[in-house]
């Protein structure tokens, strides 16, 4: 005979399926909770990135070490990234979703030889920009910040977004003072 409130196997499942449901549930909202984190955490790999054409004499300059030490681990979709060795001075860069180029940055390159009276700037926020045609990816330099021979390149890969020209110019603005336009004459 069972007791009032006592209905035996009336219950429902055992107590020990219920905590073993409970354990699977937990741990897998663990597993894809951990799997979430380290998808998004910073690359430690090395990337090796094509620097061969863009000399960057004042990348060790007092405004480029400024602007290096402001550079955010994100913009964006993309994350800050180790440069393999050896390394330049004055270089960054931030890998994206699989499959898209990286975002590169070099501080303290030289102006760029189609940068003449003339060529069309683009403003974002208070930084105008430079763009050196390409295929796919596209290189952006600011040209009115840091000292006459400084100039930041940034190359941005098709379908990068707003976000890192965005994030940048900002950083420019905080560790360059303004400088007029200095463009090669026309041709």
């Amino acid at each position: 005979m069972t007791e009032p409130g006592d209905h035996g196997d009336l219950d429902g499942p055992p107590r020990g399926a219920i905590i073993a449901a409970v354990v699977v549930a937990v741990a897998a909202v663990v597993g894809l909770l951990a799997y979430v984190a380290l998808r998004q955490a910073p690359s430690d790999k090395p990337i090796s990135i094509p620097l061969a054409s863009a000399p960057a004499p004042e990348a060790d300059s007092e405004q480029c070490r400024a602007l290096m030490a402001s550079l955010p681990d994100t913009m964006g979709d993309f994350r800050r990234a180790t440069i393999a060795d050896p390394a330049p001075a004055g270089a960054a860069a931030w890998l994206g979703p699989a499959g898209i180029e990286p975002v590169i940055l070099r501080c303290g390159v030289e102006r760029p030889d189609d940068f003449v009276v003339g060529a069309p700037l683009q403003m974002v926020n208070a930084v105008s920009w430079f763009e050196a045609g390409g295929q796919g990816a596209s290189t952006w330099y600011s040209v009115d910040h840091g000292t006459p021979a400084m100039y930041v390149a940034l190359t941005l890969p098709q379908g990068s977004g707003p976000t890192p020209i965005q994030t940048i110019s900002e950083l420019i603005e905080k560790a360059m003072p303004p400088r007029p336009l200095d463009p090669k004459p026309a041709r």
